[in-house]
């Protein structure tokens, strides 16, 4: 049950996050959600580079395979941490270069100093099997920020107050984390230059990656800024609300199942039994999106209707399936297919593939907005058309290890999307209420018993 309430916690956030930006995107001008948007995804690129590889080494090496490892491994991740925080701030010194103001750079810096102080004490409480305290943390975090952001924008609907707001929402949380896990995970820094060295070695290239599969956002919202100005903010909100739902599902299942593959990869354990524990992995990946990517196409043209601004609803609805492609075989991308990698250590084909996901897929978006003149149905489509060209690159380059998956939880889902898209097309003309009701009606019917099922493998 533990899992479970770690993956409502997942849920919850995404929520909270779909619903803020949705909040957010109705209280600030056009121009200001577009600043606002890039803003989070310049915050999230600096909080990959500076805190990412001490994430992804946690995530492969704490707590140790003994107890008494874990306190040298969480000292020295404490030092690392500091060490980036430190070099973070500097780096904040250098906005003006890119047009940007000193304070408008340390507000960005302490912001991502911040998310990953709190992402990366979250990754160690997973990986320390303290799911209940995770899953406190992770809907208080949820619940602070989007509030803190949103009596921002209350204040005063303009970009300025909206930071505050953000910033001050990760503070919060950060002292709440500290006060609630002081005693599970006391702040003790150490050093171990052996432990530090291959925490930098795995964390450096898988950071890397990291790097490069925020990069495609980032690259994309910047063609979008830079063919279209302020009529970029439709697909831009298209971008931020339809990439959540992806990225929650692979993430919390990553979260949850994960470490268990690791352990007992490293176990060496019966083959068969782990080639059977990485195919319920895989088709928990896949089954899961498959039944989100069904719901959202089910309700997207009533979800368009009502809560998305008036201005940006037509740029939206227009662009918005081809980010749902996109961002599926992205997440397909980024978490499927380097999992064997992964396990194996294989920290070349790691970069490689988050390498071609964004040389690809920005590569798409760039080529089609210089043949289209910036029509950003061609950008987005481009971008959709880059990303399926570098999963397929992906598929034919990667060592597979050998997995048993199960294919029902995965063909059904798959039908339910099919058929979902199929009827809002049949009754597109209708009334949004209508053709979301049996959309939603076929896609339930199809996934019900998969999701049981994948439900029970969470819980396992």
């Amino acid at each position: 049950m533990a899992k479970i309430a770690a993956l409502g916690a997942y849920f919850y956030q995404s929520l909270l996050a779909f619903g803020l930006l949705i909040v957010v995107s109705n209280l600030l001008p056009a121009s200001d959600y577009a600043a606002y948007s890039l803003f989070v995804s310049i915050v999230q690129f600096a909080d990959i580079v500076c805190f990412q590889w001490i994430r992804a080494a946690s995530s492969r090496f704490y707590p140790g395979p003994i107890e008494a490892n874990e306190t040298v491994e969480r000292g020295v991740i404490v030092a690392e941490l500091a060490g980036s925080a430190c070099i973070c701030l500097l780096a904040a010194l250098l906005a003006p270069l890119f047009g940007a103001s000193v304070g408008l750079g340390l507000i960005g810096a302490l912001a991502a100093i911040l998310q990953g102080a709190g992402e990366l004490h979250l990754t160690m409480l997973r990986f320390r099997q303290e799911f209940r305290l995770f899953s406190w943390l992770q809907g208080a975090r949820a619940t602070i920020v989007a509030g803190a952001t949103i009596a921002g924008a209350a204040v005063s609907a303009d970009l300025a107050h909206v930071l505050a707001g953000v910033l001050a929402g990760n503070l919060i949380y950060c002292v709440t984390a500290w006060i609630r896990s002081r005693r599970v995970m006391p702040l003790t820094a150490r050093w171990s230059g052996e432990i530090a060295r291959r925490n930098l070695v795995y964390g450096g290239i898988s950071a890397g990656a990291g790097v490069a599969t925020l990069l495609v956002p980032l690259g994309l919202k910047s063609v979008l800024l830079a063919s279209l100005g302020s009529a970029a903010a439709g697909p831009m909100l298209a971008l931020d609300l339809l990439q959540r739902p992806f990225v929650m599902v692979t993430s919390s299942l990553q979260a949850i199942r994960f470490p268990e593959l690791v352990a007992q990869f490293d176990r060496k354990g019966d083959p068969h039994a782990i080639q059977g524990e990485l195919g319920r992995y895989y088709a928990l990946l896949v089954g899961l999106s498959l039944i989100a990517a069904a719901g959202i196409i089910a309700v997207l043209g009533l979800a368009t209707e009502t809560v998305i601004p008036a201005p940006l609803r037509e740029s939206f609805l227009r662009t918005a399936p081809f980010v749902m492609m996109m961002a599926m075989l992205r997440a397909f991308l980024q978490t499927v297919l380097p999992t064997p990698a992964h396990l194996q250590r294989r920290l070349p084909v790691i970069l490689g593939l988050a390498t071609l996901d964004c040389l690809l897929t920005c590569a798409g978006a760039f080529v089609a907005a210089s043949l289209s003149g910036g029509a950003d149905l061609a950008i987005v489509a481009g971008a959709a058309a880059g990303a399926g060209a570098a999963a397929a690159a992906g598929l034919l380059i990667l060592h597979w290890r050998s997995f048993a998956m199960p294919w029902q939880p995965v063909l059904l889902p798959a039908a339910a999307l099919l058929l979902a898209w199929l009827t809002t097309r049949w009754l597109a003309t209708g009334h949004p209420l209508v053709s979301a009701g049996l959309a939603l009606t076929v896609a339930a019917a199809l996934s019900a018993r998969p999701l049981l099922v994948l439900v029970r493998w969470i819980a396992r």
